[in-house]
């Protein structure tokens, strides 16, 4: 990729000072007339790349130039490293790999580039999660339908579906298309997407309207919830929702907050057992009697 060889191109010539175009050349794989256009793109950029004819020559950066006043600072920088490092998690590309070695932290580099953060994308089946996000993402470049089955609260069903876009969103990762089925764009969850199929039937790219583009509007949290939980599930509460998220009376936790998704409130509340008592809504206390007494008839 070109942006990825740009990149590297500027990080050598900051941390060395003056190579030669042969010696990129070698180092990222391409010719001398490669090298020499994109030395023309730095240059088209603003950055003042000079060369120098004769023995010891070669191509540098002008002296005071400085990459973080000029072109990306400290904190741009870090922020690429850490997108890129979340990325590479779930990632086969070799290329991603590629640009995080020439952006890495040299003792001679003109800035730091070191990141603390540490983001890792991948689940505990991140083979599969690769490999279905690299299909898409192949699908996507190729404008290619893609099929599969889909298993969901609704029943198991089969869909084919135009490709947009692969998010992650909310601890979980999606893939965004327009569903032939439906006649509608639609949000599918990888880890309910299976036996994924990349057909050969090409698409014309839809126009998607600015509201579907908000992804967030997938995921409103029309579920008022009120709860007493036991003191013994402070920690778990605080580890999701925060120290504040609660409030101390005398019968335990009171705890208020909205939800999504009605089935998952009711499987993280099945968790406490007996250390939480629903309030409100009604029917959220109803779910938890009956599947409770389905639990306890398996048992008798």
């Amino acid at each position: 990729m070109k942006l990825d060889r740009l990149l590297g191109i500027l990080t050598v010539l900051l941390q060395k000072g003056r190579v030669t175009a042969p010696q990129l050349a070698e180092k990222f794989e391409v010719s001398r007339r490669t090298i020499g256009r994109d030395i023309d793109a730095l240059c088209m950029a603003g950055i003042p790349v000079v060369s120098y004819q004769g023995s010891g020559g070669g191509i540098s950066i002008a002296d005071g130039f400085k990459l973080d006043k000029s072109v990306l600072t400290t904190e741009e920088l870090s922020g690429m490293i850490a997108a890129l490092k979340g990325i590479g998690s779930i990632s086969t590309t070799p290329h991603i790999e590629r640009v995080l070695d020439k952006l890495r932290a040299n003792s001679d580099a003109v800035v730091s580039l070191r990141e603390p953060v540490i983001i890792d994308l991948a689940s505990h089946y991140k083979g599969q999660l690769t490999e279905k996000i690299e299909q898409i993402k192949q699908a996507v470049l190729q404008e290619r339908v893609i099929d599969f089955d889909y298993f969901y609260d609704k029943g198991d069903t089969h869909r084919r579906i135009e490709p947009y876009f692969v998010i992650f969103q909310w601890t979980a990762w999606y893939v965004f298309g327009y569903c032939l089925e439906r006649q509608d764009f639609r949000l599918f969850k990888l880890t309910r997407l299976w036996n994924l199929q990349l057909c050969d039937e090409q698409y014309a790219p839809r126009e998607i309207p600015p509201d579907r583009r908000d992804f967030s509007r997938n995921f409103v949290d029309d579920i008022r919830f009120v709860a007493l939980f036991d003191l013994s599930a402070k920690y778990q509460l605080i580890e999701l929702y925060g120290l504040n998220c609660y409030t101390e009376t005398k019968d335990g936790l009171l705890f208020e907050f909205s939800f999504t998704n009605r089935d998952y409130l009711v499987s993280w509340l099945l968790g406490f057992g007996s250390r939480v008592k629903v309030l409100e809504p009604a029917y959220i206390a109803e779910d938890i009697q009956r599947a409770a007494e389905n639990i306890l008839s398996r048992y008798r």
